[in-house]
Formats: structure tokens, C-alpha cells, sequence
């Protein structure tokens, strides 16, 4: 399952409750963060289940979408509730914040 960041933008306009996984490198959330996220890099997800919720939506996102998908499927294996953010981080920024940082 996967949403584009206008759905997001939306979501967050009307305070629908989710929870944000941004799943780039330190050095990546370092140039741009959208604000209120959980950063756990895609290698420690596995490791880190603990600190995702079990109820409720999870949006998965990176910087274009290709690492989220990955950790998207993971974690619906696992029962959690994750949708992929189509186009990441990138596409927030051209679409969302035009003033944020872009690498």
C-alpha cells in the first residue's frame, strides 16, 4: 500500500493520527527532516520493533521511496499497519516545502 505526500500533507492538515518512520541514514536526516518523525535507519528496523506502535498507521518513508517499500513490506509482514510514502523525502520537498534542503 502506498500514499503520495499530498495525501500526507493532508493527513497532517487534519490531524489524522500516524506515525511518521523515516527510514534514511543520520548523514540523510541531517540535510532534511520533516518535522515530528521517527528515525530509525532501515538496517536497525528488525531491532527496533519495540519502538513502533502496533495500532495504528505507520508512514514509511526515505529519500525516494525504493528503501521505505522494503521496510513497508517488512513491517505489514509483521503485523504492523505501514503504508509507503511514494516518492520520499524528495518529493515532500518539491511538492510540500519548497524551501526545504534537497540532495
Amino acid at each position: 500500500m502506498e500514499i503520495d505526500v499530498l495525501k500526507l500533507k493532508d493527513m497532517r492538515d487534519t490531524g489524522e493520527s500516524y506515525t511518521l518512520l523515516d527510514v534514511r541514514e543520520p548523514h540523510e536526516i541531517a540535510l532534511c527532516k520533516v518535522a515530528g518523525s521517527v528515525d530509525i535507519p532501515m538496517q536497525q528496523v528488525p531491532q527496533r520493533l519495540a519502538e513502533l506502535p502496533r495500532e495504528g498507521t505507520i508512514v514509511v518513508m526515505c529519500h525516494h521511496g525504493g528503501r521505505s517499500l522494503t521496510v513497508t513490506n517488512f513491517l505489514r509482514q509483521n503485523g504492523f499497519g505501514a503504508i509507503n510514502l511514494a516518492g520520499g523525502i524528495d518529493a515532500w520537498a518539491r511538492m510540500v516545502e519548497p524551501g526545504m534542503a534537497r540532495y
